[in-house]
């Protein structure tokens, strides 16, 4: 593998010199600049430099960086809302390459995961459901499988699910046993896009528009999936996702933590160079408040998210770190966005200057991957979980 540093600094450069430009002619809106056309451009540009799909495994092009090896690279990449596409990081694909490299077959490696990390198919993790099904509390899952001669038949409707316009196949979730609210009972099923009874019914009006494919609504009617396109164990779905879940948590703060930093010094930069009421924005009291305050979230964010980023390294699950990184990440950044856009006045709120597109992206992070308040429920119950138990233990 390239020296990391290196690989850093070459990703920040062809960021800086090939990518934002056209993000900002398009104000972040990747079907506006181009959508899957302008993918494989892009893609193909990282991959001369030697930086494409720095996650993915080594015997199918990629890097194979850990996760904390990831989180400067994808730091860099994210200064541009362009740049986690540009180099085969972007959500939901780089979840679904972790998630595939831990729970594949070898079958289903060479025809899902390797061309999934080659950037040629793009796919999508259809798990959220309208009310009253899985959303925050995947326990409700709706979607049922039912076993027929050869596979199963797959029968459920999906939304915000990111990237199916386009995708080349879906991880599906749907349920093989129990009832809606059992904690068990789900099975997660790979089903190539044109397999008969998918249908991507509309995309749904966000406000965030960088994600390739869009939030999609779309229906699985009697659709047919083999045996062996069944991804882990049957009834073993939940447990498996799990193997997503957490490093995906994390990769979307490597690359959001890019973003709020180029909109801080983008203000920065601004208030260092404006005069009023006699010396520079930068030299009054309230706005070097809002500078530090905004260096001590980025510093801070960062720290949560690498100590998390090694438990992951270690094997661990690292459920309780990856939620309390996640939840302060997702709250942190976007202050530093929103300050940012009180530093720079008028221009933050406008076009000419990357920070309002910034700031309307970041925002649903507070939302997807687990809203702030049910991770502060989880986190809340393994506290107390943990205190009991060391009490209890204590006791005896």
């Amino acid at each position: 593998m390239r020296d990391l540093a290196e690989l850093v600094i070459t990703t920040d450069e062809f960021i800086r010199t090939e990518v934002i430009a056209i993000d900002d002619k398009h104000d972040g809106d990747i079907e506006l600049a181009g959508g899957d056309d302008l993918r494989l451009r892009l893609q193909a540009a990282a991959r001369d430099l030697g930086i494409f799909a720095p996650h993915g495994p080594t015997e199918f092009g990629g890097l194979g960086l850990n996760m904390e090896e990831r989180a400067p690279v994808f730091e860099a990449a994210g200064h541009s809302l362009f740049g986690p596409v540009a180099l085969n990081i972007n959500a939901p694909d780089e979840g679904n390459v972790h998630m595939l490299d831990h729970a594949a077959s070898e079958d289903q490696r060479h025809r899902f995961l390797a061309p999934l990390v080659r950037g040629e198919v793009r796919s999508a993790f259809a798990m959220t459901e309208p009310a009253p099904g899985a959303g925050s509390d995947p326990s409700a899952l709706l979607t049922r499988a039912t076993k027929v001669d050869g596979g199963w038949l797959v029968n459920g409707r999906k939304w915000f699910i990111t990237g199916a316009d386009g995708a080349d196949f879906f991880v599906v979730m749907a349920r093989t046993s129990g009832d809606p609210g059992d904690g068990g009972g789900a099975t997660m099923f790979l089903a190539t896009a044109q397999s008969p009874g998918i249908e991507v019914l509309r995309h749904i009006g966000t406000v965030d528009r960088s994600m390739l494919g869009g939030h999609c609504e779309m229906t699985f009617t009697d659709v047919f999936v083999a045996d062996a396109d069944v991804l882990g164990g049957v009834d073993e779905g939940f447990r498996y996702a799990q193997v997503r879940l957490g490093p995906a948590r994390m990769t979307h703060v490597m690359r959001w933590l890019g973003a709020a930093v180029r909109a801080h010094q983008v203000a920065v930069g601004h208030v260092a160079g404006r005069q009023a009421f006699g010396s520079r924005l930068a030299d009054l009291g309230m706005m070097q408040q809002q500078i530090a305050d905004n260096e001590i979230d980025l510093a801070a964010t960062r720290a949560l998210l690498l100590e998390a980023c090694r438990e992951l390294d270690g094997g661990g699950r690292a459920s309780q770190a990856t939620s309390i990184a996640k939840t302060f990440a997702a709250e942190a950044l976007d202050r530093v966005v929103d300050r940012a856009t009180q530093m720079c006045g008028g221009l933050g709120v406008s076009r000419d200057l990357p920070v309002a597109k910034i700031a309307r992206e970041i925002r649903p992070f507070r939302i997807y991957d687990g809203p702030s308040e049910v991770h502060r429920w989880s986190i809340s119950r393994r506290a107390v979980r943990a205190i009991t138990a060391a009490q209890a233990g204590g006791a005896g």
